[in-house]
């Protein structure tokens, strides 16, 4: 089993691999939901050792953060780590990103009663404003934090100069991004090093890039116009072929742990000195079941070297992000 790890200056401790829910109660992402389903996920999770759940306003308006709230009212509260994540402003009636420090207080007090707890553990601020000068949307969580209502400050989608900025005071304890071995641009451009170098935690989403890393696609597949895959960097020619070569690559490790690719990938982030906790999604329990499976893979330092090369040529390519769809 990994070991539990410390987010960034805080107190908070969670397990390595976490689960995004995004496909909990977020009806204005995914068609059919259901919330008994969502629910079921979660518990899924706690478990089998999962024991962050990543949730945000925007899943649902606010649903899955209920949903959430829900689902561990029968478990030890002080066990979970939750975080969740506020910026989306509909009080005009179109959608808003909203970094103003009154803003995110009222966020952070309706995230509290959604969840049904008095207490956030990572609240991050989920995007990025034009306006508001980022140390001061910081200091409104910084405030709430002596207030005992989050215990550390998150913020994700920031570009590096504006994770300085925002850090100015020493406040961030962790920044989330899309990070995946197909989709490492922050490791090229520096945002990784300067987080390693000031103990922020880093936490990656889409780490197995909307399915393309578990192994399950094959080549000669043409998507349909109305596919949105078909829209996405990352399933068009000749980057898709390349892509499945190198998860090819991977299967003779996996076999060698009698674990799927997915798991195999899994371990690899979890190994990963300068990743803290993943966050794979899921809409099925099963898949959730079957990723915890990663957390008791240990690969050997040959092992998560080939895996690196395999997907080295990678680190030089600004493709735009991943498919919305949990992994």
């Amino acid at each position: 089993m990994v070991e539990s790890v410390k987010i960034g200056h805080s107190d908070v401790v969670a397990n390595p691999l976490g689960l995004g829910t995004n496909a909990v109660g977020g009806h204005n992402l995914f068609p059919d939901l259901k919330d008994e389903d969502g629910i079921k996920l979660v518990k899924a999770a706690l478990d089998n050792g999962i024991n962050l759940l990543d949730t945000a306003y925007v899943y649902g308006l606010g649903h899955s953060e209920e949903l959430v709230g829900q689902a561990i009212k029968d478990y030890d509260r002080h066990k979970i780590v939750i975080a969740t994540k506020g910026a989306h402003d509909f009080s005009t009636g179109e959608e808003v990103i909203n970094n103003d420090p009154k803003f995110l207080t009222d966020q952070v007090n309706k995230s509290l009663k959604r969840l049904g707890t008095d207490y956030i553990d990572i609240y991050y601020i989920h995007f990025p404003d034009h306006d508001t000068p980022k140390a001061e949307a910081v200091g409104a969580l910084q405030k709430l934090r002596e207030e005992g209502k989050i215990r550390a400050i998150g913020i994700s989608n920031f570009s590096l100069d504006q994770i300085k900025e925002a850090n100015a005071d020493g406040y961030v304890d962790v920044v989330e991004d899309e990070f995946s071995l197909l989709h490492q641009d922050h490791l090229t451009e520096g945002m990784l090093d300067y987080l390693h170098d000031n103990q922020i935690s880093f936490v990656p989403y889409f780490p197995l890039a909307s399915g393309l890393l578990t192994g399950k696609y094959v080549k000669d597949v043409s998507f349909p116009e109305d596919d949105i895959r078909s829209q996405i960097a990352d399933f068009k020619e000749p980057r898709y072929s390349s892509i499945l070569d190198a998860v090819d690559m991977v299967r003779d490790i996996a076999d060698a742990h009698h674990a799927t690719v997915a798991q195999t990938i899994l371990a690899w982030y979890l190994k990963n000195p300068l990743i803290s906790v993943v966050i794979p999604g899921a809409k099925k329990a099963k898949q959730v079941i079957a990723n915890a499976k990663a957390m008791g893979i240990t690969l050997t330092d040959d092992e998560y070297q080939a895996i690196e090369l395999a997907f080295n040529h990678f680190k030089n390519t600004k493709s735009g992000k991943s498919l919305k769809d949990p992994d």
